[in-house]
C-alpha cells in the first residue's frame, strides 16, 4: 500500500476541515476561516462560480508538477463523501482535459495494486465502480445507494455548444435511464425536458438529481467561458479544483511548495543546466551525463537505468530526429536497440514498459513533446536541440525529467538531480526559458531562482558535479538597441562587459559573472521586450545563485538543536503524546453525552446544533432528498448504529470494546432524555458522526493534557535532552510553502530564501532584530506543522513551533517564540512558555528560550530582550 506523503496528508485535511465547515456555516465563511491563515496561500475573497450555486464548496488544490495530484484527488473522494455530502456512496464526476489522460486514468483507476486503485478499496472497502462517460447506462438505481461510482469524462463531454456523438448522448433520452425517472414526483426545475416539456432520461439530468462531487484534474486547462453553464446543468454538491497553475479567480484553499516536494523526496532537484555552442556538443554531454549517472545508478539499492530525453527540430529544420538518430549512433557509438524514437509517425515507445529491466532503452527522441500522461521517472536528462517556440513542449518535456525514482531520495546525491543541456543557438536565453517554464509548472518565482544550477560547459568536460561554491557562472549575451555609457563604471565592473557592434545600429553585449545593479539598470535601458525581460531575471538569477554561495546550508555548515526526550529506564526517546499518553486512557471515564448536540423539528424543517453552529434541513433532507421516497430505508436498530459510527470514527487510540460502549450508552441518552429517535439519528448519521468526533476529541485532548503534565513536569529527572536526537536543519530541506519577497535583505538565514514571513509587522521586525544581533551567527525562519523539516516543542495539544532558531557565535542555540501581547496571557501560550523553559533548563547550558513579545514587562524591545538572555 502506497504511503502518503506528509504534505499529501495536510492537503487532505485542509480539505475536510473545510468541507466540514461548509457543511454548517456554507462555502463562503468555511473558505475565510480555513484559508485565511493557511501559509503559502495568498488569501483573497472567495468567488462563487455564479450566484445559481453560491453556496456549493468550489476550492481549488495547488501542487505542482510532480505531486500526484491524481493520487490526491482519489482520496479526495472519501473526504467529500463524509465531510459534506453525508453518504457512503457518493456519485463522482471526475473531469480531464483530453481522451487520452482519461483512458490512462481510466485503466489505474481500475487496475488491482495500482496506488489510485489502492486507495479506492482502502476508503470504500470495495464498493466502488470506475466508468467511462460512454458508459453511464450502465448505472442502476441500486448503484447509486450501494456503490460509489466515479464516471470519467473529458472537459468537452458536457458542453452543450460542441457537437459530437460523445456530448450529444450526455443530454440526450436513454430508456436504460428511465428507472432513475420513474417514481420521482416532483422534479427539479432545472432539469432538460423535451418538447412536451417531459423530463429527459439523460445523463446530465441524472447528475443534476444526485447533485455529484465533481473533480476537476488539470484545472488549468478547463475553458472556463462555459463553466456557469456547465455546472448550473451538472448541480454538483461540491467542486474540487487540481492543478499546478491556478486561473486568476480559483478560490486556492491549500497550496503545496516545490521545495516540499523535493523534501519529500517527489522529484529531482536542482536542475544542472549548461548551455553549448553547437548541438553536436550539447548531445555529447548529454550522453556523458548519462554514463555517469549509469554507474551511479549500479551503486542504487533499487534498479535505475538513466535515460535521456532528446528534444529534435521538425523535419523542415536542420536538426531533425533523423539527423540525431544518426549522430547518436555513428559518432557516439550508440546501439540503436538502446534509442527509441516518439513522435507522431514513430510511435517506437507504445508498449514498452521502460522500467522493466529487460527494456534497453536508454535515449528516447521526440519533437514536440511525448504523449500526455507519460511518465518515466528514470528520465534524468532533457537535451534539446530545437528552436524552443512552444513554452508546453518545453514544459511537458522538462517535467518528465524531474520526478524521483521510487518517489525516494537516492544515496548517490548526483541522483537527485536533472541535467539540461542545451544548444545556444536554439536557447537563447536558457536559464531565463526554463525559469518561465518552472513557474508553469506551478514553482513560485523563487522556488524557480533556487531549482537552476547554470554550468560552464567546460566543467563538464571534467565531472560536473562538483561543489556549488567552485562553479563559474557562463557567459551570456543579449542585443541592444544602443550602445549604454559605461565610462563612470569602476574597471572592473567594466571588464565583465565586452560591446560589439552590430548592423543598423544595436549592439551585442557578452557579459561575465555578476553585474553591480547601476551597470545592470545601464544595459536595461537599452534592451526592450523580451530581450529586456530575459537579461533582468537572469541577471537576478545570477545575483541569487552568487549570494547563495556564502548561506551556511549550501556550505555544509551544521545547524544541530537539542530535543526534549524522555529517559524511562534507559530507554531514550523524543517527548511526545505518543509516550505520555502509552498508559492509554478510556472514553468511558467521561461522561457519555454530546453537550452540543441536539435536532428540534420546526415546521417542515430540522434544526441541528452542533458545536460549530446549526445545520437547517427540510424534512425530506436536502433537496433532492425526494429520490428516496420510493426506497426508504428500514430503521436501524440501536446495534446498527453503534455499528456504523465504531466504522466511521476511525479512533486507532482507542480499545474498540471502549469506544462501542462509549456510543452506545450516548445515543441512549439522546433517545431517552433528549427525544431524538434512533430513526432521526439514523437521518442525519454523518451529522450525528461529526458530532461524536468533536466530543472525543475535547476528551482526548482533555486526557491528553493530564498525561502532558504528569509526564513532563511531575516527574523531572526522566525528562532530557540527548545527543543521539539532536534535531538537524539539512540543506535540501527547507520546504517553506511562501517565500519571503520584501526588500529588506536579510544577510544571515542559514538558507538561501526566507519562508513563510510577512515584509511587515511584528515578526518581521523580530526577525531583523535577530539578523542584526551581533551574538547571532545565523538563524531559522522555523516552518509551522512540517515535523521532518521543523524543530518542535510538545505541548498538551500536540507539538509547536517556534518562530526562530538562532545559532549564537558562542556556539549554543536560541529557540525564539514571538507573540503578540494581546496573545500572551492565553493558556496555550503560558504552557508554551513553560515547555520552553523546561527545554533550556534541560539543555545542559547548549540552550536559551526566549518568549519574545514588542515589550516586555520591563520596557525592554525585542532587542533587548535577547541581549538580557544573551548575556544572563
Amino acid at each position: 500500500m502506497f504511503t502518503l506523503k506528509n504534505y499529501q496528508d495536510e492537503t487532505l485535511r485542509v480539505l475536510e476541515e473545510y468541507l466540514s465547515a461548509a457543511r454548517i456555516v456554507g462555502a463562503k465563511d468555511a473558505f475565510e476561516k480555513v484559508a485565511k491563515d493557511n501559509p503559502g496561500v495568498l488569501f483573497r475573497d472567495y468567488q462563487p462560480l455564479s450566484d445559481a450555486v453560491y453556496e456549493v464548496p468550489y476550492v481549488c488544490l495547488r501542487l505542482p508538477t510532480g505531486g500526484g495530484k491524481t493520487l490526491l484527488a482519489t482520496y479526495a473522494i472519501q473526504k467529500a463523501a463524509q465531510s459534506y455530502m453525508d453518504t457512503d456512496c457518493p456519485l463522482v464526476l471526475w473531469v480531464v482535459p483530453t481522451s487520452m489522460i482519461k483512458e490512462q486514468t481510466l485503466n489505474a483507476l481500475r487496475t488491482p495494486g495500482h496506488p489510485y486503485n489502492d486507495a479506492l478499496v482502502e476508503n470504500f472497502d470495495n464498493r466502488f465502480r470506475v466508468l467511462d462517460i460512454s458508459e453511464f447506462t450502465q448505472i442502476r438505481p441500486q448503484d447509486l445507494k450501494s456503490k460509489t461510482n466515479i464516471v470519467l469524462a473529458t472537459f468537452a463531454s458536457y458542453r452543450v455548444k460542441n457537437d459530437n456523438e460523445e456530448m450529444r448522448k450526455v443530454y440526450a433520452h436513454h430508456e436504460d435511464l428511465e428507472s432513475h425517472f420513474s417514481n420521482v414526483p416532483n422534479l427539479g426545475n432545472g432539469l432538460d425536458r423535451d418538447d412536451d416539456g417531459k423530463v429527459k432520461a439523460s445523463f446530465i439530468n441524472l447528475l443534476n438529481m444526485h447533485r455529484p462531487l465533481v473533480i476537476v484534474d488539470e484545472a488549468h486547462n478547463h475553458n472556463s467561458e462555459l463553466s456557469v453553464e456547465r455546472i448550473q446543468k451538472i448541480n454538483p454538491s461540491c467542486i474540487v479544483e487540481f492543478t499546478a497553475t491556478p486561473a486568476g479567480d480559483s478560490n486556492i484553499l491549500h497550496n503545496v511548495s516545490a521545495s516540499e516536494l523535493k523534501a519529500e523526496e517527489m522529484i529531482k532537484l536542482p536542475i544542472e543546466l549548461t548551455e553549448h555552442e553547437t548541438w553536436q556538443e550539447a548531445i555529447h554531454s548529454s550522453v556523458q551525463t548519462r554514463q555517469k549517472l549509469h554507474e551511479l545508478a549500479e551503486q542504487d539499492k533499487d534498479y535505475i537505468r538513466p535515460i535521456v530525453l532528446l528534444q529534435a527540430e521538425k523535419k523542415n529544420q536542420d536538426v531533425t530526429v533523423e539527423v540525431v538518430e544518426k549522430y547518436l549512433v555513428e559518432e557516439e557509438g550508440i546501439d540503436r536497440s538502446r534509442i527509441a524514437i516518439a513522435t507522431g509517425n514513430q510511435r517506437e515507445l507504445d508498449g514498452v514498459n521502460l522500467f522493466d529491466r529487460d527494456s534497453n532503452i536508454e535515449f528516447v527522441i521526440t519533437i514536440e513533446a511525448l504523449k500526455e500522461g507519460w511518465d518515466c521517472s528514470f528520465a534524468y536528462i532533457l537535451c534539446s536541440v530545437a528552436n524552443t517556440k512552444s513554452a508546453k513542449n518545453v514544459e511537458q518535456l522538462l517535467g518528465r525529467v524531474l520526478r524521483m525514482p521510487y518517489a525516494n531520495q537516492r544515496v548517490q546525491h548526483e541522483l537527485n538531480r536533472a541535467y539540461a543541456h542545451v544548444s545556444s543557438p536554439s536557447w537563447k536565453h536558457a536559464a531565463s526559458q526554463i525559469h518561465d517554464r518552472l513557474v508553469e509548472m506551478g514553482f513560485d518565482e523563487k522556488e524557480a531562482q533556487e531549482s537552476i544550477r547554470q554550468q560552464r560547459p567546460d566543467s563538464q568536460r571534467e565531472l560536473m558535479f562538483g561543489y556549488e561554491s567552485t562553479m563559474e557562472l557562463p557567459i551570456c549575451s543579449f542585443a541592444g538597441e544602443s550602445q549604454a555609457d559605461f565610462s563612470s563604471l569602476p574597471p572592473e565592473e567594466k571588464s565583465k562587459i565586452e560591446v560589439t557592434p552590430l548592423s543598423g545600429g544595436q549592439v551585442n553585449y557578452t557579459i561575465k559573472g555578476v553585474l553591480s545593479l547601476d551597470a545592470e539598470n545601464r544595459i536595461a535601458k537599452t534592451l526592450k521586450g523580451k530581450e529586456k525581460r530575459a537579461f533582468k531575471q537572469t541577471m537576478e538569477l545570477r545575483r541569487y545563485q552568487e549570494a547563495r554561495k556564502d548561506c551556511p546550508a549550501v556550505k555544509g555548515t551544521p545547524f544541530a538543536i537539542p530535543q526534549l526526550c524522555f529517559d524511562l529506564d534507559g530507554f531514550v526517546d523524543v517527548a511526545s503524546e505518543d509516550i505520555y499518553m502509552e498508559s492509554g486512557w478510556r472514553l468511558s471515564d467521561y461522561p457519555a453525552e454530546l453537550p452540543g448536540f441536539q435536532i428540534k423539528e420546526e415546521n417542515d424543517r430540522y434544526l441541528i446544533d452542533l458545536q460549530g453552529g446549526r445545520v437547517i434541513e427540510k424534512h425530506l433532507g436536502r433537496e433532492h432528498a425526494e429520490l428516496d421516497l420510493s426506497d426508504m430505508k428500514t430503521p436501524w436498530s440501536e446495534d446498527q448504529i453503534v455499528g456504523w459510527l465504531d466504522s466511521h470514527l476511525n479512533q486507532r487510540d482507542l480499545r474498540q470494546a471502549d469506544l462501542c460502549l462509549f456510543i452506545r450508552k450516548t445515543i441512549q441518552q439522546l433517545k431517552d432524555e433528549r427525544g431524538i429517535s434512533y430513526a432521526i439519528q439514523q437521518r442525519f448519521i454523518f451529522l450525528l458522526q461529526k458530532a461524536f468526533s468533536e466530543r472525543i476529541t475535547e476528551c482526548q485532548k482533555d486526557a491528553q493534557k493530564k498525561g502532558f503534565q504528569a509526564a513532563l513536569f511531575a516527574s523531572d529527572d526522566s525528562v532530557c535532552t540527548h545527543e543521539e536526537f539532536n534535531y538537524e536543519f539539512t540543506p535540501e530541506s527547507y520546504p517553506a510553502r511562501e517565500k519571503y519577497t520584501g526588500s529588506y535583505q536579510f544577510n544571515k538565514h542559514y538558507f538561501p530564501t526566507v519562508g513563510e514571513l510577512k515584509s511587515e509587522g511584528e515578526e518581521f521586525e523580530c526577525a531583523k532584530a535577530i539578523d542584526q544581533n551581533p551574538n547571532i551567527e545565523f538563524w531559522v525562519r522555523n516552518l509551522e506543522r512540517r515535523d521532518s523539516c521543523a524543530f518542535s516543542l510538545p505541548v498538551s495539544t500536540g507539538r509547536f513551533y517556534p518562530d526562530f532558531i538562532a545559532k549564537l557565535k558562542d556556539g549554543r542555540t536560541m529557540v525564539i517564540e514571538y507573540k503578540g501581547e494581546h496573545l500572551v496571557s492565553m493558556e496555550s501560550e503560558k504552557e508554551k512558555a513553560e515547555v520552553g523553559k523546561l527545554w533550556e533548563r534541560k539543555s545542559n547550558g547548549k540552550g536559551l528560550f526566549l518568549f519574545a513579545t514588542k515589550k516586555d514587562e520591563s520596557g525592554r524591545d525585542v532587542v533587548g530582550q535577547m541581549e538580557q538572555r544573551v548575556n544572563k
